[in-house]
């Protein structure tokens, strides 16, 4: 797309959708949100990135060797987590009864390993639909 003004705006907007991705997922375990809606808000601006300059610039931004350690890693972040609650003694991705720290109610620390469980489901979203559009939009 050669629109100059598509791509001046969202040159301006990218950054600002991204961090409020960074907030949703941040904030999913006391506000609505989490890590999916936060990785879809994320993966949504890259794709803007993506259709507003074209699939190299895309590319640049976001290769496939960058979005697939992504997507390998936000999995691998959550299955260690899990882990950790049967290490401490409980179930798998369990908080309560394996001895974390649950905070109160709408306290920013709170809900034991969720807010880190959802950082990694985040990871995972965003990288998995960046790297499905550029699959498929890429030509052969």
């Amino acid at each position: 797309m050669d629109d100059l003004i598509v791509k001046n705006i969202t040159k301006i907007v990218t950054p600002f959708i991204q961090l409020y991705g960074i907030y949703i997922i941040l904030h999913g375990h006391i506000s609505p949100g989490g890590g999916f809606a936060g990785g879809a808000i994320i993966g949504a601006s890259l794709i803007l990135y993506t259709l507003a300059f074209g699939l190299d610039e895309g590319h640049k931004l976001a290769p496939h060797s960058l979005t697939s350690k992504v997507e390998s890693g936000g999995i691998f972040w959550f299955i260690l987590l899990g882990l950790v609650g049967i290490i401490f003694g409980g179930r798998f991705l369990d908080n309560q009864s394996a001895g974390f720290y649950m905070g109160g109610l709408g306290d920013i620390i709170s809900a034991g390993l969720i807010p880190l469980a959802t950082i990694g489901i985040g990871l995972k979203v965003a990288s998995t639909m960046i790297t499905l559009f550029h699959a498929t939009i890429q030509e052969d």
